[in-house]
């Protein structure tokens, strides 16, 4: 901004018009006393001061502005139309001016005055922003220094209280630093300790270096006093600031007891995994031999079995036809003879869970469709409703699935209540985890199938017992049945990935629930099924 000291209007107006017209802020005062303060106010680059003026006159205004610190920048142009002597002209650049004009003052060379003028103050602001911009960053910078050098004097102390071998680089690489620990291993500050033949990270630690990135090894170093090779962990990471690399801070630690103790540990698993190799393979080799016993056993238990109930039936309907107490006695031993064949069947049925067979997709709709046409005659029997929902397809063994829903709905129609039809529900829920209370989710990668009926019921503090082989929770003269139908169930859902469970309530009927994965990992195997 320009400031024009005049006490004469008519002065002052045509110089600030011609100002203006070469855009320039002007800003006007009619005396010295009102220079003074807006001076004061204000910065100015240029300052247009008029010699002559009532009160103080241009020298006594540009000797008291010379005092202002605020203005050590401002140029002052003398204008005088009656003091055009030397003695005055001497005067003006004396208390501070930078030009003395007399009038009339040309207008052309006044604006490239001012114009000179302002490019110098412009100049001298500028010059001033990065002398303070420098001295502030030349400060910091010592501040920087100081700092970094007490937090280095900290970090000595620190790794010199360090139990293991602890050191500092230079950004070059160069060794600045080590403590006491070094000296077991090194004979000089300067040097890296002497590593084995075979332990050679000169490479890896060269690219390290220049990729600025963190160096872990294990080394073994020579112990100077025994000679003998040690194990350690050299860790050295880069520390930067501002994302400069300031140094390198490193440690050996001993490890050679881990070492030790870690090489014996693998010589005992690997002998113990050894030993079970062996051990799974004779287990394997037993559980075929059971196998091969239980179905003869089975096979030769049942033959026997059969003749009792023929010869039983024959000797009923030919002998002791008319004869009421030994026809009941013959009913009681058939009646037995059917229960030891069913439970033989279950055996036979539970040690063959253990023969491996391959998942493969199977759609439930139609496995459960083809194994409720073999209930026809005890559902109608029974007046028995079954309603199935629409099924998906997921990975398993036919077979075994199978199984599984064959024991649950026989349940359903055996534990029903006398005085109402069966009715049975299947339905199935995609859900997001193998969890029994697992929230619904589309792109789950679980199902959660129900069996639902109204029958009589359990009471849920026997949860644990249902699952469990030839556990039972009702008379057997009341309900036939072997108490193994729920724990092939079971190990046959475990042997899918899944989970069952059950929720119930005494003549309130049940809920069995089952988990199973969609996708199967893998194949059933011998080893999966022991």
């Amino acid at each position: 901004m320009i400031l024009l000291v005049d006490d004469r209007p008519e002065n002052i107006l045509p110089l600030k018009k011609i100002l203006e017209l070469h855009r320039f802020s002007v800003d006007t005062a009619g005396s010295g006393e009102e220079a003074l303060r807006k001076v004061l106010k204000k910065d100015y680059a240029v300052i247009i001061l008029d010699v002559q003026m009532p009160g103080m006159d241009g020298f006594e205004v540009a000797n008291a502005i010379a005092g202002f610190s605020k203005s050590r920048d401002t140029s002052i142009i003398f204008l005088s139309a009656v003091n055009t002597e030397k003695r005055f002209i001497t005067q003006g650049y004396t208390a501070g001016g930078v030009d003395y004009l007399t009038k009339p003052v040309d207008p052309d060379i006044l604006v490239l005055k001012v114009k000179t003028l302002r490019k110098i103050y412009d100049q001298q602001q500028e010059l001033r922003a990065t002398q303070e911009s420098l001295r502030k960053e030349v400060e910091v910078r010592k501040q920087a220094q100081e700092a970094l050098t007490a937090r280095m004097q900290e970090l000595q102390v620190v790794l010199a209280s360090l139990p293991q071998m602890a050191f500092t680089i230079a950004p070059t690489g160069r060794i600045e630093y080590v403590n006491e620990h070094w000296y077991q291993y090194s004979t000089s500050a300067e040097t890296f300790p002497v590593t084995h033949p075979d332990d050679d990270v000169c490479d890896e630690w060269k690219k390290a270096l220049a990729d600025e990135t963190e160096f872990m090894h294990e080394v073994r170093l020579q112990d100077l006093l025994t000679g003998d090779f040690r194990y350690h962990l050299l860790r050295i990471i880069p520390i930067k600031q501002q994302g400069v690399l300031s140094r390198w801070i490193g440690t050996f630690t001993d490890i050679h007891p881990q070492k030790q103790a870690a090489e014996v540990l693998e010589q005992q698993v690997e002998l113990r995994t050894n030993e079970l190799l062996n051990k799974n393979a004779e287990l394997e080799r037993t559980n075929h031999e059971l196998q091969q016993f239980t179905w003869v056993v089975s096979h030769d238990l049942k033959e026997p079995l059969r003749k009792i109930q023929l010869l039983n039936d024959i000797l009923k309907e030919k002998f002791f036809k008319d004869n009421p107490e030994a026809t009941s006695y013959l009913n009681r031993s058939i009646q037995s003879s059917a229960r030891m064949s069913e439970l033989i069947k279950d055996l036979l049925a539970y040690s063959q869970l253990s023969a491996p067979e391959a998942f493969q997709p199977t759609d439930l709709t139609v496995l459960l469709n083809e194994l409720l046409t073999d209930f026809d005659e005890q559902i109608n029997q029974k007046k028995a409703v079954i309603k199935v929902d629409t099924m998906p397809t997921i990975d398993m063994v036919p077979t075994r699935i199978r199984q599984v829903f064959q024991n649950l709905i026989s349940n359903a129609l055996k534990f029903s209540k006398p005085d109402q039809p069966p009715h049975i529900e299947i339905s199935a829920e995609r859900i997001d985890t193998k969890s029994i209370d697992s929230n619904p989710s589309p792109a789950g990668d679980f199902y959660r199938l129900i069996v639902r009926d109204n029958g009589i019921g359990f009471d849920e503090k026997f949860l644990n017992r249902i699952f469990i082989i030839f556990q039972r929770l009702h008379n057997r003269t009341a309900y036939e049945g072997t108490g193994i139908g729920l724990a092939i169930a079971k190990k046959n859902i475990d042997k899918h990935n899944g989970l069952i469970s059950a929720s119930s309530r005494v003549d309130e009927g049940a809920s069995f629930i089952l988990i199973l994965p969609i996708h199967q990992t893998h194949s059933l195997s011998v080893t999966d099924l022991l």
